[in-house]
C-alpha cells in the first residue's frame, strides 16, 4: 500500500500568485512602453509635417489680407471665389482626363510585365524588374528636365528622329501634344512603381488555385485574367487612390517644361499650379489656402465615390 505525499506549493511559484500577477503587468507596462517609444517619434513627425499646416491653411483660409485694411476674417468668401473660379475648374478637368488615360495605361502596363515576371516567361527576372523599377527612383525635376531634352522641338533627339522618318517637324510641346507628352513621362516614372506592387501581390497568390487551373486545362490568358486579377483586386485598388492623389498633385513636369515652350503651359494648367500661381505670383495666400482646401476635399469625394462604387460590387458580386 504506496502512499501519497502532495507537498504545499507557495505562493507565486510556477506562475502564481500575485506575485506572477504583479511580475506580468510590470512586464506588460514596459512591453506597452517600449512601443509607444517606436510610434510616438512618427505621430510627432506626421502631427507637426502634417496635420499642423493642414489645420493652418484651413485658418487662413477664412482671413483675407489687402493692401489697405490689413488682415481680416473673411468668413466663406475664399470658398464661394473659389467655386465660381472657371479656371480653377479648367485645371480640375485637364487633370481629370490626365489621370483617366494615365492611370488606365500605366497600370494596364504594369500589370502586364508584372503577369509576365510572375509567370517566370522572361530570364533574369530580378535583374528586368530592377531596370523597371530604376524611374521611379530618378528625381521628377531630373525625368521632367530629361524629357524635356529628349522632347525639345528643334533639337530634341525623338523630334529629330519623327523628322527622319517623314512625319516633319513634330512639335511636342505644341498645345495640341503638351497633355499627351506629360501623360508619357508619368507613364514613364510611376510604371515600375506600381508593376512592383502587382507583382509582389501576384507572388501571393495561393499555388494551388493556379495548379487547379491548370490541371483543368485552363490557358495561360485565362490563368491571369480569370484566376490572377481578380485575387489581387485590393492592391489595384489601392494603387487607383495613391494615383488619383498623385495626379491631382500634378505641379512639376508642367513647371518644368513650360521652359521649353513658353505659353503652353497656362497659369491654370493644373490646379496646384494655379494655387502655386496664385499664392506665389499674385500674393493672395489666402485665396490659395481656399483653393487648396477645396481641391483635397474634391479628391477625397472622388476616392470615396471610388470606395462606395468597390464595396457595392462586392456586395452584388
Amino acid at each position: 500500500m504506496s502512499t501519497r505525499v502532495q507537498l504545499a506549493r507557495p505562493a507565486g511559484a510556477y506562475g502564481t500568485g500575485p506575485r506572477a500577477g504583479r511580475t506580468r503587468r510590470s512586464w506588460a507596462a514596459r512591453r506597452e512602453r517600449r512601443g509607444m517609444g517606436f510610434v510616438i517619434p512618427f505621430f510627432a513627425g506626421f502631427a507637426i509635417f502634417t496635420i499642423v499646416p493642414l489645420a493652418y491653411a484651413v485658418y487662413t483660409s477664412f482671413y483675407s489680407t489687402k493692401l489697405i485694411g490689413g488682415t481680416s476674417f473673411s468668413g466663406l468668401d475664399n470658398y464661394r471665389e473659389t467655386l465660381g473660379s472657371g479656371p480653377f475648374w479648367n485645371g480640375v478637368i485637364r487633370v481629370v482626363i490626365f489621370g483617366s488615360i494615365q492611370i488606365t495605361v500605366m497600370l494596364i502596363i504594369a500589370f502586364f510585365f508584372a503577369s509576365i515576371f510572375d509567370l517566370g516567361l522572361v530570364r533574369f527576372g530580378g535583374f528586368f524588374r530592377t531596370v523597371f523599377f530604376m524611374p521611379f527612383a530618378v528625381p521628377i525635376v531630373v525625368a521632367a528636365l530629361m524629357w524635356g531634352f529628349l522632347l525639345e522641338p528643334q533639337y530634341g533627339p525623338v523630334s529629330r528622329f519623327a523628322t527622319a522618318l517623314g512625319l516633319g517637324d513634330v512639335n511636342f510641346f505644341s498645345p495640341r501634344l503638351m497633355l499627351p507628352s506629360i501623360i508619357v513621362i508619368v507613364i514613364w516614372e510611376f510604371t515600375g512603381y506600381n508593376m512592383v506592387i502587382l507583382y509582389t501581390a501576384l507572388r501571393s497568390v495561393p499555388r494551388d488555385v493556379v495548379e487547379a487551373a491548370i490541371l483543368d486545362g485552363a490557358p495561360l490568358h485565362t490563368i491571369v485574367l480569370r484566376v490572377k486579377l481578380p485575387m489581387v483586386r485590393p492592391a489595384i485598388v489601392m494603387l487607383i487612390f495613391l494615383n488619383v492623389i498623385g495626379a491631382s498633385q500634378l505641379f512639376v513636369e508642367p513647371l518644368i517644361l513650360n521652359n521649353y515652350q513658353a505659353g503652353v503651359i497656362t497659369s491654370d494648367y493644373t490646379p496646384t499650379y494655379y494655387i502655386y500661381n496664385t499664392a506665389i505670383h499674385s500674393g493672395q495666400f489666402n485665396l490659395a489656402a481656399a483653393m487648396a482646401v477645396t481641391l483635397g476635399f474634391v479628391v477625397v469625394a472622388l476616392s470615396g465615390v471610388a470606395l462606395l462604387f468597390r464595396r457595392g460590387r462586392d456586395v452584388t458580386a
